[in-house]
């Protein structure tokens, strides 16, 4: 018949029908899971209307968290290092839309002025810390690192991959190479670092 569709065009148009059925059903499933929120520091917080947004940028303009530090905006210098689900990450590389239903722990989260985390308290102590800009980060990305070692998570400056690692200078130094500090602070940070690994600070 003239003007008729072939069977193997019916076909063709009748697979991508049911594949585009399954599809909408499949995000149908997806759009009921998410919470639809982000939980930073333990509150939970609307996801941000526009989907560009970076987590760093939602923390510090959309909810006021403005410890953790924007540096180079390009995951280089680690000053805003969060930690999500229990692991450190850069906040400037990812967007908030990725983190739905995640949990954030900022360094607002970690302690307060009048009760500072154990790490707080030694980067006081030590002074591990010129200008401060970097400190945020230090301290986040250096709390979710000792707990890396107590999980047995290996890393270059390991002698063993099977665990047990031993903490010393140069596993933290490694540990904590992506964190920069321009004014310098290292050696201070490291032995805040190993003061509160060795059980200095409660």
């Amino acid at each position: 018949m003239a003007g008729a569709l072939p069977t193997s065009a019916f076909r063709t148009f009748k697979g991508s029908y049911s594949d585009t059925f399954v599809r909408l059903r499949v995000l149908k499933e997806k759009e009921a899971r998410l919470a639809d929120t982000i939980t930073v520091n333990g509150t939970a917080h609307p996801m941000p209307d526009d989907p560009r947004v970076s987590l760093l940028d939602f923390l510090r303009q959309h909810i006021g968290l403005t410890g953790t530090k924007k540096g180079c905006d390009h995951g280089q210098c680690g000053a805003c290092t969060v930690i999500v689900n229990g692991i450190r990450i850069n906040s400037c590389l990812t967007l908030a839309a990725m983190h739905d239903g995640d949990s954030v722990t900022t360094i607002e989260g970690l302690g307060t002025p009048d009760e500072p985390s154990a790490l707080q308290r030694a980067f006081l102590e030590h002074d591990g810390f010129q200008c401060g800009y970097c400190t945020p980060g230090q301290i986040c990305s250096a709390t979710a690192m000792l707990e890396e070692i107590a999980a047995n998570w290996p890393s270059d400056a390991s002698e063993s991959l099977e665990g047990g690692t031993a903490i010393s200078g140069e596993e933290i130094r490694e540990r904590m190479s992506g964190n920069l500090c321009r004014c310098g602070a290292y050696a201070n940070i490291v032995a805040a670092i190993e003061e509160v690994a060795a059980g200095g600070q409660s």
